[in-house]
């Protein structure tokens, strides 16, 4: 039995175990945000005749908030899965910029553990990773933060989701109470914790523009997309013109 377990082991445990609570530490305000949202959706799939069941199992395997609440929105019964299906990927198309600037970051963490935690990668996640190894002024992300975030955030995620299509019945449209505009609320966080003046910011507000003028001028989740591509491009072309 000592051969399975050794002070050597210990040790190298031990770093991950104090970043993953230091990460679940830093989600807490988040999590907060993520409470009155994720009522909203709940509410809303519930009223759309999905189950208590049905909910937390659409929340937790489609980790993206975005998707699900277009998904609920152009819900019908019965449902147009193809419809569903191609709005979705294509709201959730960011998460493959969001991996691609994650990934040399995690070059570090062996392939299987990073696709395994991969999966609880949202934009909150995401971004408080990166801002994490930014302020510390490292080039990797502390993958036991990530993870300790990342896990808080899913868990909170799914577990009221789940209670807003429990109490969605009974409470009615609660969009009404303005919870809607947490997520707001969180994503201005978010944005000042990874500021870094206004010249570096310029594509944001690039793909702000575009993605609110396309939100205006054309329908569906289109918005997401242009947004997405403007502010890319918009990186690049900067980033040539300064050189």
């Amino acid at each position: 039995m000592s051969g399975l377990y050794s002070p050597s082991v210990a040790a190298q445990a031990s770093p991950f175990r104090t970043e993953l609570a230091r990460g679940m530490r830093a989600a807490l305000p988040v999590m907060v945000g993520f409470i009155p949202f994720a009522l909203v959706l709940g509410a809303q799939a519930a009223q759309k005749g999905l189950s208590a069941i049905e909910v937390p199992l659409m929340t937790g395997l489609n980790f993206a908030g975005g998707s699900e609440f277009t998904a609920i929105r152009i819900w019908t019964s019965p449902p147009h899965i193809a419809l569903i299906i191609a709005m979705s990927l294509l709201v959730n198309a960011r998460h493959i910029l969001m991996g691609a600037a994650l990934a040399p970051r995690m070059r570090h963490v062996p392939l299987r553990r990073a696709l395994a935690a991969l999966f609880l990668m949202c934009d909150e996640s995401w971004a408080m990773a990166l801002a994490d190894a930014d302020a510390r002024g490292k080039e990797r992300i502390s993958f036991g933060y990530y993870v300790g975030a990342a896990i808080n955030l899913w868990l909170t995620w799914v577990a009221f989701t789940a209670l807003g299509a429990v109490l969605g019945p009974v409470l009615g449209d609660i969009e009404k109470y303005g919870f809607d505009m947490a997520f707001t609320a969180v994503f201005v966080v978010l944005l000042k914790g990874m500021w870094k003046g206004m010249k570096a910011s310029r594509p944001w507000f690039v793909s702000l523009v575009v993605s609110a003028i396309t939100y205006l001028l054309v329908p569906g989740a289109w918005y997401v997309a242009a947004g997405t591509c403007a502010g890319l491009i918009a990186a690049v072309l900067l980033e040539k013109k300064d050189a």
